[in-house]
């Protein structure tokens, strides 16, 4: 059986004050999820601040295992650094792998990080400050 060869993973990026978009195209794969991670890692390293990170998955051809690998790896340095995570325009390919690998929940749920940032309109406080549950709506914030 012959394999197609892997279509080079294309990575461009865009800025706001508090977002950043990276459109992804081609093959997230064995040969290029690492890619992805480094990118992302500058990407953080370079925006301090962000509160968002949106990944366009339109353009992407095919997701395999080292790929799934790379998005968990993203959502750990997002949810380290308290931004949210966004896999916008995601695939029937990929939507079906995540469904299968039961991530698709964790990938697209906002993160710790994200709701404690979000709360307190600034930086994260620290690993407690991760924990402490979401406020309800119009109520006050729950005491520890």
């Amino acid at each position: 059986m012959t394999s197609l060869p892997s279509t080079p993973l294309g990575l461009t990026y865009s800025s706001s004050h508090e977002a950043v978009r990276v459109e992804l195209t081609g093959d997230l794969d064995h040969l290029h999820a690492d890619l992805l991670v480094e990118a992302v890692d500058r990407l953080l390293a370079a925006h301090p601040g962000i509160r968002d990170l949106r990944l366009d998955c339109t353009g992407l051809s095919s997701v395999d295992s080292s790929g799934l690998s790379a998005l968990l790896m993203v959502r750990r340095h997002t949810d380290k650094a308290g931004a949210g995570l966004h896999l916008d325009g995601r695939t029937v390919q990929l939507n079906r792998i995540l469904e299968i690998t039961g991530t698709l929940d964790h990938l697209t749920a906002p993160g710790p990080g994200a709701q404690a940032l979000r709360r307190t309109g600034g930086a994260c406080g620290g690993p407690a400050e991760d924990n402490l549950p979401a406020a309800p709506s119009g109520g006050p914030e729950p005491s520890a």
